[in-house]
């Protein structure tokens, strides 16, 4: 990711956003939301207010899910208002049709202020407000949800938290395996022995009673075990980064099958728990030598995984799509994979939900979600 700024306390702001119905030119801001809409060009456009974050951010991960019919396409922006007052350029986040082409995040937008690694923004002078930008093209495109999250790292990851009241806890998430695809479409960033994210988004959708049809899977051919991970590879594969990883196309592919999500980042596995009590599984990411996750028996610079669960003593239950079909479901020890999780040299905690619009989330007291 390259420079990441660190301070004291680890801050977190998540905002959600209406967008216009449809990003069109003749598109209007919706009444008090704080936006704007740009008639200037012949794409159409939304723009958000200013949306101050309340502290001085170091990174910003815009998260979304839209409906794009053949042959149209979003793009999403944001620039961003240092802590000397000075406005950023726009800098694109993503531009995303579920469809492809284009699929795809953009390199090679650093400069004095900031740069975008993959799906998040870095900043390299602290940021304190933001704008987001939406532009719409072609007939049809429609954003049916937009969520910001912008935050501080902290320096060391928190100590461990305690365990919830409430006893053992375990969803009946469906188990895959991302082993069990290797070289499967190896076009998609390798084949299967790389898909923890897609196979971790196909778990969530398999979870709520979503995904693909099966005239959608046709392609995928024969005996494979679970063709809706080759499905979730196509469907996240982003054309830059050559990696189906990428956390917003994650959750906007999700919206495909009518789920909610966003990306944000919690502060600990009492926050996770919360969640899972609440009947809603969690996508998180991380990176970890194999003697930092007991029970892990692998190294990683980077996966994503579920949490389905937690045991009586706290530790945390997960579908682990690097572990062989019969071992998904393992059990990692709660300060090992908090500390593995949270630390600013990994994610910092990234985590993304997926659930049906009509699924309650469990109160937010941080303002993280």
């Amino acid at each position: 990711m390259g420079l990441v700024l660190t301070v004291d306390l680890a801050r977190v702001a998540f905002t959600r956003f209406t967008v216009s119905p449809e990003a069109t030119p003749e598109a209007t801001a919706p009444p008090g939301a704080g936006t704007t809409a740009d008639r200037t060009t012949g794409a159409g456009r939304w723009i958000g207010g200013e949306r101050p974050i309340g502290f001085p951010a170091t990174q910003i991960v815009p998260s979304w899910t839209a409906r794009t019919p053949p042959g149209t396409w979003i793009e999403v922006a944001l620039r961003a208002r240092t802590a000397s007052g000075d406005l950023t350029k726009w800098y694109v986040m993503g531009r995303w049709s579920e469809h492809g082409r284009p699929r795809t995040s953009v390199p090679g937008q650093g400069d004095e202020d900031g740069d975008v690694a993959v799906d998040t923004f870095v900043a390299r002078r602290p940021v304190t407000a933001y704008q987001v930008r939406i532009t719409g093209h072609g007939a049809g495109a429609l954003v049916t949800g937009l969520g910001v999250m912008a935050s501080a790292l902290p320096r060391q990851p928190p100590p461990p938290s305690a365990p919830g009241p409430g006893g053992a806890v375990e969803l009946a998430v469906p188990p895959f395996s991302q082993h069990a695809h290797a070289g499967h479409h190896p076009r998609y960033d390798g084949g299967g022995a790389n898909w923890c994210g897609p196979a971790s988004v196909a778990m969530v959708l398999a979870f709520w009673g979503r995904g693909p049809a099966p005239d959608e899977l046709a392609w995928v051919g024969d005996g494979d075990p679970a063709p809706a991970v080759d499905h979730a590879a196509a469907g996240t594969y982003d054309e830059s980064y050559q990696g189906t990883g990428n956390w917003p196309f994650g959750v906007a592919y999700a919206g495909r099958f009518g789920l909610a999500g966003f990306v944000t980042r919690l502060r600990s596995a009492a926050e996770l728990e919360r969640f899972v009590r609440a009947g809603i599984p969690v996508i998180t990411s991380q990176s970890f030598k194999a003697h930092e996750l007991p029970g892990s028996r692998y190294s990683t610079n980077g996966h994503i995984l579920v949490v389905t669960g937690f045991t009586a003593g706290g530790d945390v239950v997960v579908n682990d799509p690097a572990a062989p079909d019969a071992e998904v479901r393992r059990v990692y020890p709660r300060a090992a994979f908090e500390h593995v999780w949270l630390r600013s040299s990994g994610s910092g905690g990234i985590a993304y939900v997926l659930h049906p619009a009509d699924i309650t989330l469990p109160p937010s007291t941080d303002g993280n979600w």
